[in-house]
């Protein structure tokens, strides 16, 4: 007589696919019940799976869904909603790092997408400065949260990030902020920074790249609409 539980079955063929084939074949649900089995190591979660993706529509969803609203699934907790946002934040780190010294920022779409990712579904406004190498590719440990409060943007950014810039030898910058509310077009507090920033790059001879206002599915760029 089999005395584990029928689960138990079930997890090792998901993770034998996956081991063979990726997650080509794999429904939405099944690889949320991947992502589950690593935070849950008891129990059937394959309802939890597909109530997340009934509640937040997608893999995306679920993974930039706030904490509390995770925990509000049957069956979810306090612990799991960590652990995927441990796992989404691991492999933003990725993309950074497989970015750095490689891939060149360029090509405006791969600029768009790699900034969207990053910060397009956070919950609060965050500023990020990248600086990148005279072929547009980030430097190591290329990217920068700047976070002041309230303090002035136009007078604090501007001095901080130059001298991190010259510190690490940097060519050229790009700047991208989100609007939570989903409305990307810039506020005129946002025109007036860039304006900042582009007059104190130009005086230390370093070229920005492009300032970019992200959400969750849109993306403004002031070099693309002519503003810099």
């Amino acid at each position: 007589m089999n005395s584990h539980p029928h689960y138990h079955g079930h997890r090792q063929r998901l993770r034998e696919r996956f081991v063979k084939s990726g997650l080509a074949g794999f429904a939405d649900y099944e690889v949320v019940e991947l992502l589950l089995s690593l935070a849950i190591p008891r129990g059937d979660v394959k309802e939890q799976a597909k109530a997340l993706i009934a509640r937040f529509g997608s893999l995306r969803g679920i993974m930039d869904a706030p904490l509390e609203q995770l925990q509000l699934v049957k069956g979810i907790g306090p612990v799991t909603p960590v652990a995927l946002r441990i796992i989404r934040e691991a492999a933003n780190l990725y993309l950074q790092q497989s970015a750095e010294g490689h891939d060149s920022l360029i090509d405006p779409q791969a600029l768009f997408s790699f900034w969207r990712a990053r910060i397009g579904a956070l919950p609060n406004e965050v500023f990020q400065v990248g600086y990148l190498d005279s072929s547009y590719r980030l430097l190591r440990d290329g990217i920068e949260t700047l976070e002041e409060g309230t303090t002035d943007r136009a007078v604090v950014y501007p001095r901080r990030v130059m001298e991190a810039a010259l510190r690490r030898n940097a060519a050229a910058l790009v700047f991208a902020h989100n609007h939570p509310n989903g409305n990307v077009q810039p506020t005129e507090q946002d025109k007036v920074l860039t304006k900042a920033l582009v007059l104190a790059a130009t005086a230390v001879q370093i070229k920005v790249l492009d300032h970019v206002v992200v959400s969750l599915d849109r993306v403004f760029s002031f070099r693309t609409e002519g503003l810099l």
